[in-house]
């Protein structure tokens, strides 16, 4: 099926050392920024603080700033990353950032730490509130993804989530990925403000607002910035107009000198947040406060456990059953299968099973969304398939069997679809590309359609471009859910690429 237009711009700067351009132009966005979004990421630890590997800044201007914690000074940073976390010229927004500001905190703790952001705002506040008069709303916790989801119109992709963040280099969907999540949390506020201010919730003494953007709705403003597809599915909807909610302020903090070397300010040079801001901040803003509990490890309540016996050996080597892959597979004759590979893959691993089915492989999802691991195995064992997932904590349920699940090592589709066909020695022909349904796994009815009966088959269900009915072409639809498919630039693009990936024309 064609696909949709190109996704637009943003600016991303990956800031690895003290004496760089970008880490002088952080400096200069910061002079220019009234808010800012702040998120982290790191490598789970198990017994202490995970160490903070990147910290991500956006700023008003469009621009993401990643910082590499790994590969920074982190003396050079602590003083300006404390004036930037209590300024009170500055509102912070993150999601959840507490948890964010404990780890930064211990990662800095030979520095001092951190013990404060002030004034902050939670976009789990913010979502709260734009909730707010809507009837029926469940009271449930949301992720990030789904809030974009609502309030923005698209969805972040979480595959990378559970990436290695201390490993160097980084990949480019790493970057974008983190740089993302920050991103977003500008946006959602910015559809905050405009609604507050609309509905007359703060008192202001001027109603203009200047912003050269206020008449664009989300859709044409996102066409500005550069979002590759692998970290973020674009689904644009029309969104309210936005307005700018950060107003020119002037922050010394790294200057650049003579020969690009770069000098910290001794101080901070700010001005006042402006009046529709500062009434935000004074009706809206919280602060986050770190006790010293608070910065210290959970001890385990586990303490002494008996480890638990499956089949007579503890659950950790029962875990570390299914990292390798050994002996027979679901589908194997030999134990009531038909012989073809089947695939089920966890909401973990959903890109995966879209790559699987290009490659002509049975891929299946889950039934519900949110499936019980019972569920998902009972699934498993009933249709003769392999579970595909990342999940660790999957693979220690007491009554998965032997060789019913594997795990996933890859983190990015094309090389999971490369070690799943590898793993399980699968044989992949040109013949097989595109012959499966991506959207429901189902097989296409044998014989091709005309036009005709094409655009027979489409009526209230699917849209043909009129542009496809002089071309003579054959088109195809799924035997299950009736979609209809035909050999345009995006099939023959999506056959090449599938040809690269598995190697076939070496």
């Amino acid at each position: 099926m064609e696909g949709d237009g190109d996704p637009a711009k943003l600016k991303v700067h990956l800031v690895t050392r003290t004496d760089s351009a970008e880490f002088a132009g952080l400096s200069e966005a910061l002079g220019r920024a009234s808010v800012v979004g702040l998120d982290a990421e790191w490598k789970p630890a198990r017994r202490s603080f995970p160490t903070v590997s990147l910290l991500q800044i956006a700023c008003g201007d469009s621009a993401v700033f990643v910082l590499d914690l790994l590969s920074l000074p982190l003396s050079s940073l602590w003083d300006p990353l404390r004036q930037l976390l209590l300024s009170p010229d500055i509102l912070k927004l993150g999601f959840g950032f507490k948890q964010d500001l404990v780890y930064l905190s211990s990662t800095f703790s030979s520095l001092g730490g951190f013990d404060k952001v002030e004034p902050y705002l939670d976009i789990k506040s913010v979502y709260n509130h734009l909730q707010h008069n809507k009837k029926h709303v469940p009271k449930q916790s949301k992720s990030l993804s789904t809030i974009c989801a609502e309030v923005l119109g698209f969805s972040l992709s979480k595959e990378l989530q559970c990436s290695d963040w201390s490993q160097r280099p980084l990949t480019e969907e790493q970057i974008m990925y983190a740089a993302m999540d920050a991103h977003c949390l500008l946006n959602i506020f910015k559809i905050f403000q405009a609604k507050v201010v609309k509905e007359g919730d703060l008192i202001l003494e001027t109603t203009v607002l200047s912003n050269p953007d206020a008449n664009l709705g989300l859709k044409e403003l996102f066409r500005n910035h550069d979002i590759s597809d692998k970290i973020l599915r674009a689904q644009f909807s029309e969104a309210s107009a936005i307005v700018q909610a950060t107003a020119c302020s002037d922050v010394a903090w790294m200057i650049p000198l003579a020969g690009g070397m770069i000098q910290k300010s001794s101080c901070w040079v700010t001005m006042p947040m402006n009046e529709i801001l500062l009434k935000v901040v004074k009706k809206y803003g919280d602060r986050i406060l770190l006790k010293e509990s608070d910065r210290k490890p959970k001890s385990s309540k586990k303490k002494g456990k008996k480890h638990s016996l499956i089949n007579g050996i503890t659950k950790e080597n029962h875990f570390e059953k299914f990292d390798e892959w050994q002996g027979t597979t679901a589908w194997d004759p030999l134990v009531g299968g038909n012989g073809y590979p089947k695939f089920l893959c966890d909401v973990m691993v959903e890109g995966l099973a879209k790559h699987l089915r290009c490659v002509g492989i049975d891929a299946a999802i889950p039934y519900s969304k949110k499936p019980e691991p019972r569920m998902l195995i009972e699934q498993a064992q009933k249709e003769k398939r392999v579970i595909l997932t990342r999940d660790a904590k999957l693979l220690r349920h007491d009554y998965l069997t032997k060789n019913q699940i594997y795990r996933v090592k890859s983190l990015l589709k094309n090389e999971q679809l490369l070690e799943v066909i590898e793993t399980f020695q699968l044989k992949i022909d040109e013949d097989q590309l595109m012959s499966r349904c991506t959207k429901c796994n189902g097989t296409f009815i044998q014989k091709p359609l005309t036009t005709e009966e094409a655009i027979e088959a489409a009526k209230g269900f699917q849209r043909i471009p009129n542009c496809l009915f002089d071309k003579n072409l054959e088109f195809w639809q799924c035997k299950d859910c009736h979609q209809l498919y035909w050999e345009g630039t995006q099939y023959h693009n999506a056959v090449q690429k599938f040809i690269d990936i598995c190697k076939l024309s070496d």
